[in-house]
């Protein structure tokens, strides 16, 4: 004390001021904290029923010689006529946020900044404002509104008070820190402090550069007692906050962030690297995130040694950048994707360090719908979503490269118009490849398959559980027409699709016949003289299995024809042209195994009318559904002919 009067005394000042900081910091802390427990204790009030958030951290990390009365200032509060606070504790929590307030505008009102004066009057005034409370006996609406709100546009409140406090005094570090390490602002630090700082420095100017031009990434590191305290300046928002602290070989930082999705980007990131998070019930502040609730959470990791705990904070560092702007670029990327596939584009593009700002740099949104609307006219119609027509894998993949370049040529000083003419490219490379139409058709090919397999099992099991066969089969039959009436609405904006209606036309009277034919086996039995003789039963699984080793033909020819389209490889013609021709010899394979069939049933059957005329329709309805695998190969060589530009 002697000490500080005596620097006092010679006029420097501006000496103490590091000390006033970090006590002002540890005020800073302490103010977000009363604030906090008051409005649980008004939400407590309101549900007491509601559980109570834990804050034992946050109490032991306070320096406060007593904090059983903070910590038990929740449950004793409730409502007096329905609009007043009341608790035991009121004066105790008034007086301290009283003193705290004076600590922590100390560095402002007895330094020599610019807003000294109206800092000042502005702290007096609530100063008296808080005198004035403690004299009632509870908290009405608009005291605690005074106290907590955070709307900009409202009358002025303690919690903008602090807010302003904290940001003058993260101004205040950077002009008096004792001195600049590796870009960071410091003071009061040890000499074993350096290579940890060093360390986090480190990562965070490896991976700086993809900010690009936006502020941020501003780094004060002091010491406090046994804690080396780390701030970095993530963004400008008022509850965006990252504070590390580095204490032995431990490292715990707290985080705030007023986006969930962000939040859970950012914790997902560090569990990567080993972090144990705890993360509390999110928080709602009056006037802040228009009303919603902001998350925050602690995060700790105990490096094995020194060697480890620089490696821990060299990769924290290096993440930091990738929550600049991160709900922004999600917002931009939703207008073509999903949100869970914007974000993990997001995830994937940090883990492959590219980060998503130069994207947003280079135009985002608008570099995707220019390069849409100059690739193709055909492709791309008014109102068209870039995933409806290059499907959602495509064009995941498009937007992860068209992130990458924008970075890569941002960094290298290229032009943004360079990187609109990548953007056109890419998307005309993946026009050239787009392969989504057989998606629909293999998904509809798979239906078949699943009811060709079913037919089979059941004349395989004979009449055991087949209503239950009949009721799957029909959901699956209608399930593949929806996959006809989709095509249908794609071509109507685009001519392009007519092919792909037209062969889904002719794989649904597959489809159809077969579910037909399930349908009809199920019959088999419910009724005297239904009943289908083994010898008959056996012909008629002949026929099943062929058509069923034909639509797995069809699958194969599917899978082929994506590729051939793809590539355009000669080479591949020949495998495609094979399946085409297995097709072929199917149906006439199924045509001369219904003429067996016939014959057998006619022999068989000839003195059970009944049964007789359910054989003959299931076996020419399974031939029926090889009929239409042959037009259905035909309407798909055409396709793939047509699409890769060769001769029919």
């Amino acid at each position: 004390m002697l000490k500080e009067k005596a620097v006092d005394s010679l006029g420097q000042q501006s000496l103490l001021l590091p000390a006033w900081i970090k006590a002002s910091l540890a005020a800073n802390d302490r103010l977000k904290l009363y604030l906090t427990i008051l409005q649980a204790a008004s939400q407590h009030a309101a549900k007491p029923q509601a559980s109570l958030p834990d804050w034992s951290h946050e109490l032991a990390q306070s320096r406060m010689q007593d904090t059983k009365w903070l910590a038990e200032l929740p449950k004793s509060a409730f409502y007096f006529d329905d609009h007043t606070l009341v608790f035991p504790q009121l004066r105790l929590l008034l007086e301290s946020i009283a003193t705290d307030i004076v600590v922590l505008a100390r560095p402002i009102c007895e330094g020599n900044s610019a807003d000294k004066q109206q800092t000042t009057t502005r702290r007096d005034r609530w100063l008296e404002r808080l005198r004035e409370m403690a004299n009632e006996e509870g908290l009405d609406r608009q005291s605690m509104t005074d106290l907590t709100h955070g709307n900009r546009k409202s009358a002025d409140s303690l919690h903008l008070l602090v807010m302003d406090l904290h940001k003058q005094l993260n101004a205040l570090s950077g002009e008096i820190a004792t001195e600049t390490l590796d870009g960071a602002h410091v003071w009061q630090i040890k000499q074993s402090d350096r290579p940890l700082i060093q360390a986090f420095m480190g990562g965070l100017h490896r991976t700086a550069p993809l900010k690009f031009s936006h502020p941020g990434l501003d780094t004060a590191v002091t010491r406090d007692g046994k804690r080396l305290l780390i701030q970095n300046d993530i963004g400008t928002n008022d509850v965006h906050v990252l504070v590390m602290e580095v204490q032995g070989n431990t490292i715990s930082l707290t985080y705030s962030d007023l986006h969930a999705g962000r939040f859970d980007f950012f914790r997902q990131m560090l569990e990567e690297i080993g972090f144990v998070w705890t993360v509390h019930d999110p928080i709602t502040t009056e006037g802040l995130n228009a009303g919603k609730p902001y998350w925050v959470g602690h995060a700790r990791i105990e490096a094995e040694d020194t060697k480890q705990l620089l490696i821990d904070l060299e990769s924290i560092a290096s993440r930091i950048v990738f929550v600049i702007d991160w709900n922004r670029a999600r917002k931009r990327l939703q207008m073509f994707v999903r949100k869970n596939v914007a974000q993990e584009l997001l995830n994937q593009s940090a883990k492959d360090g590219w980060g998503h700002m130069g994207w947003l740099l280079a135009g985002a949104e608008h570099l995707v719908f220019e390069a849409m609307q100059a690739v193709d006219s055909e492709a791309f119609r008014v109102g068209d979503r870039l995933d409806d027509v290059l499907g959602q894998e495509a064009t995941a993949d498009f937007l992860l490269d068209l992130m990458r370049i924008s970075s890569t040529m941002l960094l290298a000083g290229q032009p943004v118009s360079l990187i609109a003419d990548e953007a056109r490219l890419l998307l005309q490379r993946m026009l050239r490849r787009r392969t989504f139409e057989f998606d629909l058709l293999a998904e509809h090919a798979a239906y078949c398959h699943a009811l060709a397999q079913t037919l089979c099992d059941v004349l395989e099991h004979g009449n055991r559980d087949e209503v239950d066969y009949a009721v799957r089969a029909k959901v699956w039959e209608r399930q593949a027409d929806h996959l006809v009436m989709e095509a249908r609405q794609r071509a109507e904006r685009q001519h392009k699709w007519l092919a792909v209606v037209d062969y889904l036309v002719k794989a649904d009277d597959i489809a159809d016949a077969l579910e037909e034919a399930i349908f009809t086996f199920s019959l088999v039995g419910c009724a005297p003289g239904t009943d289908l003789p083994p010898e008959v039963n056996h012909i008629l699984r002949q026929l099943a299995d062929a058509t069923l080793a034909a639509i797995q033909d069809q699958v194969k020819a599917v899978e082929i024809a994506r590729h051939v389209v793809e590539e355009v490889d000669q080479s591949d013609n020949e495998p495609f042209l094979q399946v085409l021709w297995h097709l072929i010899r199917s149906e006439r394979h199924c045509d001369e195994l219904l003429r067996q069939a016939r014959l057998r049933i006619l022999q068989s059957l000839h003195d059970a009318p009944a049964a007789l005329l359910l054989a003959n329709e299931l076996a020419a309805t399974i031939e029926n559904a090889s009929d239409s695998l042959l037009s259905c190969g035909y309407a798909l060589r055409q396709m793939v002919f047509t699409k890769s530009g060769l001769s029919s």
